[in-house]
């Protein structure tokens, strides 16, 4: 009573103390989120100052999930609907300030267009009727709220595409190449030179003798940055600790499964007696058997070598009737066999066939109007001409069959056991090539002709009891054990190191992206592209992750920001560049000279020629280099140029001869080429300059 008296009296204090740490709470999480305010919270993103609404876009994802299938999954749909959205959002600003609407004529027009084979809205004359749209909006907007909204969106999108087109429409037209252009594209392709030059090449100096430092390449980098700008990068790498069976849990799945053969003794609760239950080796009904203790029903069906476990198909097709064998193991499953029967039989028939289909039949077309009765009396006449005079099979196929195969008159090609439905599969393997029958399956009445068929090879029928060998609750529990101890021994100590004396194998992913969310090795999995991003997430930190079948143990390695790209990734690239360009400074420094002549002479190279160099093919003996085509071309025949630093070495270069290309009477053909050329990829070029250009804030991480 003392206590409670106390809480009485400090009631208010308490009560201030609990909101404070409430605030704190509130505080922290939206702190951790990088937000000020609820906008990080319901905002995927913002482009150009303009909102994509969170709950907006998840139900756009969950709608495009349900419309790609059971197969689809939430990351494939987000980043459909993202691509949609951003493209929206940033073309509806664009149409917004050059101020395109849409008229009321044009959106009718497009609305009748979109409708014109809906034979909801046509009147008798099959034409779109208003007054039908009229009724119809009228109908749905009475009956179902969500039918109209749904219709609503649909006039929306027309419209917004009218705008659209008229918007790119614009675009296209002021992309006609001029007659002028046409003109200078000819001359572009057209014009030659003929050249005298010397290259001294670069592999002249050994890259060994060329150093290029960091800074140098850093330097170089952001003096090139857009040429260099990456995207926020992580690299990671992990160890997997499987939940696999143990020895022990192996040898416990065999034990179960080898006690199946014997018989076994029950007591009837109803009897009051002991019954005798029959194990794999006596029982009478290995279908019923199987079903009832195998992870994988009863298969009723020939097998042949190929269809065998390949570890196990020499053992197995040399078994005969009766025979049990097993258990045996392949992959994590344990097997029990017994052959049912044997027998030889080909492996692969063709046939043909005439179907004669009834009402009532599977998948019968609606044109099907013949009773059984019909279509048994119709069979039993093809079969009687077709037995007297196998030639018209193809003829008789192609008049009367109710099947697709009657254009290649009844042919089905060449099948293996069990394609064809039971009824068929029987008579087409257990007769000669040749035979020509009648048989009757779901589908209707076949007239079947046996074709050619491969080599009679011996063929088993088995009852298979199979039993995956599952961990047990200590062999998962030991793995999970194992797991914590190498995360908390990582987070001090050396992760490879760690993972080589566990005899772990260390796998690597680079370059992850933050919206990334196929990891190799392990496959979808956002929460450790999300951990491995956030921002209290230092190189060198490691966790430990829940994944099907185990854990994983991760380790950060590397972290890029936004922004330019690294010095490491970037070196490939810029070492060439840089130590060429160094190169080039030591050859023009050993040069000496100054004709062709001279200076091939003091760099043990010889003067070259080339004829027929153009603009459009830049290319000097094998090596393109637009950079010494363009400046010998604003040379003059007889002149030379300046030392050139070219891709492949340094030139220097005289113009021997300028060979213009005769004049046309008109460049419209030209001018028509680049306007053709440019016009069908106008509208991407225009959009991915914009999205370039355009300044996204992405928040899908938070959500996703």
């Amino acid at each position: 009573m003392a206590i409670l008296n106390s809480i009485r009296k400090r009631g208010i204090f308490l009560i201030l103390i609990i909101a404070l740490a409430l605030f704190a709470f509130i505080l922290s999480d939206i702190i951790s989120k990088g937000s000020t305010g609820p906008k990080g919270q319901d905002t995927i993103a913002t482009v150009n100052g303009n909102e994509i609404p969170r709950q907006s876009f998840m139900e756009q994802v969950e709608a495009t999930q349900r419309n790609m299938g059971p197969n689809a999954n939430a990351t494939q749909a987000m980043n459909m609907v993202w691509d949609r959205e951003l493209r929206r959002v940033i073309m509806e600003e664009q149409i917004e300030k050059v101020g395109i609407t849409a008229e009321k004529a044009q959106i009718d027009n497009a609305l009748k267009t979109a409708l014109a084979n809906n034979p909801t809205f046509l009147n008798e004359a099959g034409q779109v009727d208003d007054a039908k749209i009229q009724e119809y909006i009228a109908s749905i907007k009475a009956s179902s709220p969500q039918m109209y909204a749904q219709w609503l969106t649909f006039e929306e999108n027309i419209a917004n595409n009218v705008v659209q087109t008229t918007y790119n429409n614009m675009i296209m037209g002021g992309l006609r190449a001029t007659i002028a252009e046409g003109e200078q594209e000819y001359h572009y392709k057209n014009d030659n030179l003929n050249l005298q030059y010397v290259l001294v090449p670069y592999t002249k100096i050994a890259d060994e003798e060329v150093k290029v430092s960091e800074d140098e390449i850093k330097k170089y980098v952001s003096a090139h940055a857009n040429d260099y700008k990456v995207e926020a990068q992580a690299d990671i790498q992990y160890v997997f600790y499987e939940e696999t069976p143990s020895e022990s849990d192996s040898e416990e799945a065999k034990a179960e499964i080898t006690a199946l053969l014997n018989d076994k003794v029950e007591f009837n609760q109803d009897t009051k007696s002991n019954d005798t239950i029959p194990g794999f080796r006596n029982t009478n009904d290995y279908e019923e058997f199987v079903n009832a203790n195998s992870d994988v029903p009863f298969f009723d069906q020939w097998l042949f070598k190929k269809d065998l476990p390949a570890s196990e198909a020499e053992n197995l097709i040399n078994l005969n009737k009766g025979d049990v064998y097993g258990p045996f193991k392949v992959d994590h499953s344990l097997y029990l066999t017994k052959v049912l029967d044997t027998k030889q039989m080909p492996d692969s028939t063709e046939s043909k066939h005439i179907l004669i289909r009834y009402v009532g039949t599977m998948r019968a077309p609606e044109t099907i109007t013949k009773t059984k009765e019909e279509a048994r009396k119709l069979a039993d006449s093809l079969l009687s001409v077709v037995k007297r005079d196998k030639s018209k099979f193809a003829e008789l196929a192609e008049e009367f069959s109710d099947d697709g195969s009657a254009t290649n008159g009844g042919d089905l090609g060449n099948s293996t056991p069990g394609r064809m439905v039971p009824p068929f599969d029987e008579f087409i393997f257990n007769n000669p090539t040749g035979t020509v029958g009648l048989v009757e399956t779901d589908f209707g009445f076949h007239i079947v002709e046996v074709g050619k068929q491969s080599a009679a090879k011996k063929a088993l029928k088995l009852a298979t009891v199979v039993k995956a060998v599952e961990p047990s609750d200590k062999t998962i529990n030991n793995v999970f054990s194992d797991a914590s101890k190498f995360e908390l021994a990582a987070k001090d100590g050396d992760f490879n190191e760690l993972a080589k004396a566990s005899n772990l194998e260390v796998k690597p992913v680079n370059k992850l992206g933050k919206m990334d969310s196929n990891i190799p090795g392990i496959g979808d999995n956002r929460s450790i592209i999300n951990w491995a991003f956030e921002k209290d997430t230092k190189v060198g930190d490691t966790k430990r992750f829940s994944v099907p079948n185990g854990y994983v143990i991760a380790q950060v390695t590397r972290k890029n920001e936004k922004g330019l790209m690294s010095v490491a990734d970037a070196s490939s690239r810029v070492i060439p560049i840089l130590r060429n360009e160094k190169k080039a400074k030591m050859i023009r420094e050993s040069i000496t000279g100054t004709t062709l002549d001279e200076i091939a002479k003091s760099q043990g190279v010889i003067v070259q020629t080339a004829t027929g160099v153009n603009m459009a093919a830049p290319t000097i003996g094998a090596s393109r280099e637009p950079k010494a085509v363009g400046i010998a071309f604003g040379t003059k025949p007889g002149e030379t140029t300046e030392l050139i630093d070219g891709n492949k070495g340094v030139y220097k270069i005289k113009v021997t001869a300028f060979n213009p290309a005769p004049k046309m009477e008109s460049y419209a053909n030209y001018a028509n080429q680049m306007s053709n050329q440019t016009v069908p990829g106008a509208q991407n070029a225009v959009y991915n300059a914009l999205k370039k250009k355009a300044e996204i804030e992405d928040n899908r991480a938070n959500f996703y």
